[in-house]
Formats: C-alpha cells, structure tokens, sequence
C-alpha cells in the first residue's frame, strides 16, 4: 500500500482511498482509543468522529507521508474532547471484568488478565499525564515525537513524564533504579 497515493487521491474526495487508510490501522486505532476512553462502545465512537473528521480536513494535511500521525492526533484529541463532554475520568478501579478481558487482549496477548490489572493498579499512581505518556509509549508503541505531537507538549515534555513516571512507579514497588 503506497501511503501517499492514498493519501493524494483521498485529498481528491475519493473516500475509498481514506476508508483503505483507515482499515489498514484500524487496529492499532481501535486499541488507542481504547486506551483514553476505557470502554469498546466509547472507542469506536472517537474512531467514528475521527473518520468524519479525517474525511472533512484531509485537504488540510501538508505531507502525505505524515498521515498516521496526524490521523492518530486527531483520534486523541477526539478522545479527550468526549471525555471532557462525559466530565468523567475511567480508572482500572471502575472497569468490571468483562471491559478487562476485551482491553487486555489489545495491550499484550501473553499477559495474563490479573498481571494486566496489577499493571493498570501501578499506573493509577502516577498523574494522568504521566499515565498517558507511559502508556502511548509503551502500551501503543509509539515514539516520542509523535507522543509530543498528539499530546501538543514538547519531546523533552514527554521524555520527562516517562522518566517521572518510571521513576515514581520503580519507588512504588521497592525497585531500584538501575534494575
């Protein structure tokens, strides 16, 4: 799949070329709206409003080669908006198995379902932004600079609340630094 030939022809109003964009990630979208919202139904509304967004301002888009992090910026941003419209915040606390079961199996397959949990009890130590960048870095993969670019703060930003983050999660459960 040639991304910028896609993309080009999206910008041309050719929704077919968008919609093979978006299949072609819709995994790794699905799992990072999952991320923010904490739940399937509210996902796949962020990658919904996404999508029409995506379809409204493509022409917007200045490098072709740019559009998954831009795409994926969108779908962040779609999801904070939604939370702050629903004014609540999910926690591991809240979640009832059947919402872990579907969640865990996105993050790692090999993880086992109470391992998960003891991951999301740590991260609910740490502030949410740290929280967010520990898991779009390590959860989703993703490299500073685009964590930076989706979460509109700088590298050295993002680069610092893993660090904190790590550090504060290490202290937490009796690690040393240098393990």
């Amino acid at each position: 799949m040639n991304v910028g030939r896609l993309v080009k022809r999206a910008k041309k109003g050719n929704k077919e070329a968008l919609l093979q964009l978006v299949m072609a990630e819709k995994d790794r979208y699905y799992r990072l709206a999952l991320t923010y919202m904490g739940n399937p139904h509210d996902a796949m509304d962020a990658m919904e409003d996404m999508i029409v967004t995506l379809y409204e301002t493509i022409d917007q888009l200045q490098k072709e080669d740019a559009f998954y992090s831009w795409s994926n910026t969108i779908l962040v941003n779609r999801c904070k908006r939604m939370l702050s419209k629903q004014q609540k915040l999910i926690h591991a606390k809240e979640w009832n198995e059947e919402e872990t079961n579907r969640y865990s199996t996105f993050i790692d397959p090999f993880i086992q379902r109470e391992q998960h949990l003891d991951i999301m009890r740590l991260l609910d130590h740490l502030n949410e932004q740290q929280k967010e960048a520990i898991q779009l870095k390590y959860f989703h993969d993703l490299d500073y600079q685009t964590i930076a670019n989706m979460t509109n703060v700088s590298v050295g930003t993002v680069k610092s609340r893993v660090f904190q983050g790590l550090k504060k999660l290490r202290e937490h459960i009796g690690g040393d630094y240098h393990e």
